[in-house]
């Protein structure tokens, strides 16, 4: 039997080292991080030439080819994350035989449903072009022509989660970024260069299905490096597709349930209030909720992690979801705080003082409902990979009434405001299931929290906001005063002092005095 030189390093470690490396995970969430943060930062960049090069009809036009590729995933049925979760597990209990079969089993499985996914745009194309879209008659027939090309897209977009989950397995989130990257960049460089070339939507969405092509090929070749059995035998194991469909249908009822939650307040604005107002509530949450690529980040690396769970390393597991929680509450909860205290002179500077007036109020609520939401993805993670995504599909259904309900009151009586604060009090009830369900899974949580001084730093925390807002009110100060600066500035050492001090372990501080240190050392 023949292994890649990765398999054979992973060989020599132990299962302890390779899953649960501290420097390992640490180098992988930057890597991620790196990977998601790239292809947005050049999309801002090139959003301007993209408009000028497509106008506003194209640039429409293929602003749907990019919401309907993000959307494609639904018919993936969770897929994706059961292969990574599975081969994980299999891999952890030494049953390296295992892997090909599922593997293949998701593969073909995906490219399945991408075919049926390809057929349903296929076939409604002329629908949605001719009655659904407003689309001018000039360019109908590019549309046309754009959304049948975008239907061969489909089955790439739904088999890039068994190739990526693989190499995920492996914790080779280098080489996953490094076909990522290019390939979510590609669509606004490509975008971009009509710009300076005369290219229509057929062309872009043309080179962005070789491009994928390409993608996913690479993604296997890599693939089949770790796992070089994957080239031997394709296998189709119909006894363990109703278990990855099982765990995969779970996930697919968060995936489908969660664009309701986080849209229907918009829905409610429109209809009550009025477009304006849906700019000024749109402005804010689409800024603040760029951070979730940083949990994002975190649970990419820490999901294969999470997938090994069994009693017997139950113990390194919860230390790691504690240590995970830990720290990016640390990261987040300063930006937050500094983000919350600059409200007005972001929105003031950034897009003028009606939004200033407007939007301000909104985005420091957003701005909590964000740091919950961050924080609670940890134990999402953990309970899907410990095999449990029923809870939190479960918990997402269950919130529905709840959050229709209070929605529906509060944007009734405080605009935006109230949908700001209907959104921040449903992810928090969200973050309190899930964090409540790993704890009935761990005996020993609640001890553990309160050992790690969770509930102080929180009260901490709260004090600091409660103590600005309370100075902003007295003050009534729309503009950034020296007094606002100094006790920004205090706050921040507080909560570093104090962090550093009372809530991180011996073990904690050594290994970021390490980390920083090696960072140093290569710039």
């Amino acid at each position: 039997m023949i292994f890649s030189a990765p398999a054979i390093r992973m060989a020599l470690m132990s299962a302890e080292e390779f899953f649960y490396g501290k420097k390992v995970l640490a180098r992988n969430v930057l890597l991620n991080l790196l990977g998601l943060s790239l292809p947005l930062i050049i999309g801002f960049f090139s959003m301007p030439l993209i408009l000028a090069g497509l106008g506003k009809e194209r640039f429409g036009l293929l602003s749907l080819t990019w919401m309907i590729l993000g959307y494609v995933s639904v018919f993936d049925l969770g897929l994706g994350r059961a292969t990574t979760r599975y081969i994980a597990f299999a891999l952890s209990q030494g049953e390296k035989d295992q892997i090909p079969s599922i593997f293949w089993t998701t593969v073909i499985a995906q490219f399945l449903l991408g075919l049926i996914g390809s057929l349903l745009i296929f076939s409604l194309t002329p629908i949605i072009v001719d009655e659904a879209l407003k689309i001018p008659l000039w360019l109908s027939a590019e549309a046309r022509t754009a959304f049948f090309l975008l239907s061969l897209v489909v089955p790439l977009v739904l088999v890039f989660g068994s190739l990526s989950g693989l190499l995920e397995v492996w914790q080779r989130f280098d080489l996953i970024n490094a076909v990522k990257i290019p390939l979510s960049s590609i669509n606004f460089i490509l975008a971009a260069l009509s710009y300076f070339w005369p290219l229509s939507i057929v062309d872009i969405v043309l080179a962005v299905f070789f491009c994928r092509l390409l993608g996913a090929g690479l993604l296997f070749f890599f693939g089949c490096r770790q796992v070089p059995e994957l080239t031997k035998k394709i296998i189709f194991k119909k006894r363990l597709f109703p278990r990855l469909l099982s765990y995969g249908g779970w996930i697919t009822v968060s995936n489908i349930v969660g664009p309701f939650l986080v849209y229907f307040e918009r829905f409610l604005i429109g209809a009550w209030l009025s477009l304006e107002a849906v700019s000024y509530y749109t402005a804010p949450y689409e800024v603040i909720t760029r951070f979730w690529i940083l949990p994002t980040s975190l649970v990419l690396t820490l999901f294969p992690v999470f997938s090994t769970w069994q009693q017997e390393r139950q113990e390194k597991i919860v230390e790691l979801f504690f240590q995970a929680t830990k720290f990016l509450f640390l990261l987040l909860a300063p930006v937050i705080l500094l983000l919350c205290l600059l409200a007005r002179v972001i929105f003031r500077i950034w897009l003028g003082p009606d939004f200033m007036a407007e939007s301000s109020l909104v985005f420091q609520i957003l701005a909590w409902g964000v740091l919950v939401n961050s924080l609670a993805q940890i134990p999402l993670a953990l309970l899907q990979g410990m095999e449990r995504p029923d809870l939190p599909a479960k918990f997402h259904l269950g919130e529905v009434p709840f959050y229709v309900a209070v929605a529906w009151l509060l944007v009734h009586h405080w605009g935006i405001e109230g949908a700001a604060l209907a959104w921040t009090l449903r992810v928090t009830l969200d973050a309190l299931l899930l964090f409540g369900a790993v704890s009935r899974k761990i005996p020993s949580f609640f001890a553990l929290f309160k050992q790690s001084q969770g509930i102080a730093m929180g009260l901490c925390f709260l004090l600091i906001t409660m103590i600005d807002y309370i100075f902003k009110a007295v003050i009534k100060a729309d503009n950034l005063s020296l007094i606002h600066l100094i006790f920004w500035i205090g706050s921040i050492i507080i909560f570093f002092y104090f962090s550093w001090k009372h809530w991180l372990l011996r073990s904690e501080k050594e290994f970021l005095a390490q980390f920083f240190q090696q960072f140093k050392l290569k710039l």
